[in-house]
């Protein structure tokens, strides 16, 4: 870890191919279907509804493939830790069985889609494990197992492992699958253009109008220009619309990752996650020299309160030495997801008053299954038809939200905390000339605070505090150089541009 130059980002953005570029929107454009955002979620929904005959705009702010979705650890699997047992108590057994299925059909579905287009994208079929060190957990863990194999998953309890080190038990189930993510959207992609689909980079979204038909305002480098849609799909992760206030039902956090090569006979062959240690996942990916990279996740925290990230990257290292012997970091890199407050992701109309507007989000940390999961069932909304699970991750869904009172709660005392504390005066704080290079912190100038970053060269930089989502308080995360909001995890580099919504906005620029 000390070695840090010879480290690189996102692995799965690191062994892809570039693609084609995709030339950002110049002109109006009028289509059936446009898709807001060009993840796994995205391009999965536009890529089902060109295969259906209809005419689709894939907008994307960045690069496709690249966003959350290109900093996965990009696991396809239907065992999301301890949700089976979790939701059969609060949302029914039939529930927690058309979740099993949804995600079960999503997986299938994408080693199909695979195959139909021909890509290599390292598919590997696998076991995945959610397991525990700690022996008082090993009644918990049964019970998961019971829960998921009454919802139609073939699991199971297990005292055993291919991990090098001991578990006092785990949950296992069969016929699940790991990938290579952008591989996979690339071609997912290129086959949305040969199906007569357009796809936008550097394209950003700052406006809807829910009209018959829609309109979206779009704004890219050279230009803003209209697109007209009878249905939108709003599928950039976190909402960058707020009139839903999805926000409110919505938990941010942030989880880093490292990679390392491991000799493949030092390698576990199954996907492993755990609770423990504030979550450590492990799974390991095929080298072209015969090796495996082992890839391992953990530490989250909500943006903008990580403290020392730079710290939590060393514990983690620290854990995967530990396990698994001497390592020589390859990439690191850090992923952020959306929690909802009932467990189950958001999909379908965006509001209650939406007749052609949709959402996906609020994947738990579990995108690459649901995310094509949501690309089917939108998909079947808008052509009218038939989804057995559209109600179970209906946005409208009250009741599952009363049920869930407390994490609701909890969400939005966490941001009221930070909203209006961040406005209460403060006695104390760093000066501009305290910030070391290659650090930032928000300081007052002149009776207003300012987020101010300076440089390994020295030079500062200095840009608004205040987010432009809510206004709340931002905070520097010296580990990614950015700009992070705690309140609802929008993100911006040091020189303010938006890296991460739901702001839309860019933090304006501030002199010193």
């Amino acid at each position: 870890m000390d070695e840090q130059a010879d480290i690189h980002g996102s692995y799965w953005l690191d062994t892809a191919p570039p693609g084609d570029p995709a030339p950002p929107l110049e002109g109006p454009l009028t289509v059936d279907v446009a898709v807001v955002g060009a993840g796994v979620a995205g391009l999965s929904t536009a890529w089902e509804l060109a295969r259906r005959g209809r005419s689709v705009a894939v907008l994307e702010a960045h690069r496709i493939a690249a966003g959350v979705t290109g900093h996965t650890t990009a696991k396809l699997s239907a065992q999301h830790t301890l949700v089976y047992d979790r939701l059969r108590r609060t949302r029914g057994r039939e529930a927690a069985r058309l979740y099993a299925r949804s995600q079960t059909d999503a997986i299938r579905h994408a080693a199909q889609t695979a195959v139909e287009l021909g890509v290599d994208c390292e598919w590997e079929d696998t076991d995945a494990y959610t397991y525990a060190e700690d022996p008082a957990r090993t009644d918990e863990l049964k019970t998961e197992a019971e829960a998921a194999r009454e919802a139609g998953l073939p699991a199971e309890y297990v005292t055993g492992t291919d991990l090098p080190f001991p578990v006092a038990g785990a949950v296992r189930v069969t016929g699940q699958a790991q990938f290579h993510p952008r591989k996979y959207l690339l071609a997912v992609a290129d086959d949305i253009r040969r199906l007569g689909g357009t796809i936008h980079e550097h394209s950003r979204v700052t406006g809807l109008d829910e009209g018959e038909p829609c309109e979206l305002t779009v704004e890219s480098p050279a230009s803003t220009t209209k697109v007209t849609a009878r249905s939108v799909v709003v599928a950039t992760h976190y909402p960058v619309f707020d009139r839903a206030l999805l926000f409110t039902r919505l938990s941010p956090r942030r989880e880093l990752v490292l990679t390392a090569p491991l000799d493949a006979d030092r390698a576990p062959r199954g996907m492993y996650i755990t609770q423990e240690q504030n979550t450590r996942s492990v799974r390991t990916a095929p080298l072209p020299d015969g090796r495996r990279l082992l890839i391992v996740t953990g530490e989250h925290f909500t943006p903008g309160t990580g403290g020392d990230v730079e710290e939590r990257f060393e514990r983690l290292a620290a854990w995967a030495t530990d396990r698994f012997g001497d390592l020589s970091f390859s990439h690191r890199w850090a992923t952020q997801d959306n929690d909802s407050t009932d467990s189950v992701p958001l999909v379908g109309p965006l509001h209650p008053g939406s007749r052609h507007a949709y959402v996906a989000t609020g994947f738990g940390g579990w995108g690459m299954s649901t995310g094509i999961m949501a690309g089917r069932l939108l998909s079947e909304r808008i052509t009218g038809r038939d989804c057995a699970w559209s109600d179970l991750y209906d946005p409208r869904r009250i009741a599952s939200v009363v049920r869930e009172g407390a994490a609701f709660l909890k969400q939005q005392a966490d941001a009221a905390r930070h909203f209006v504390g961040d406005r209460l005066p403060s006695a104390t704080g760093p000066s501009v000339d305290e910030i070391a290079p290659g650090d930032g912190a928000v300081v007052h100038v002149s009776g207003e605070r300012r987020a101010v970053h300076r440089d390994e060269s020295g030079q500062l930089h200095a840009v608004s505090a205040r987010c432009t989502h809510l206004g709340c308080l931002v905070a520097f995360n010296r580990a990614e150089r950015a700009w992070e909001c705690p309140c609802h995890g929008s993100r911006f580099d040091v020189q303010g541009k938006v890296i991460q919504g739901p702001a839309q906005q860019p933090l304006e620029r501030k002199e010193l």
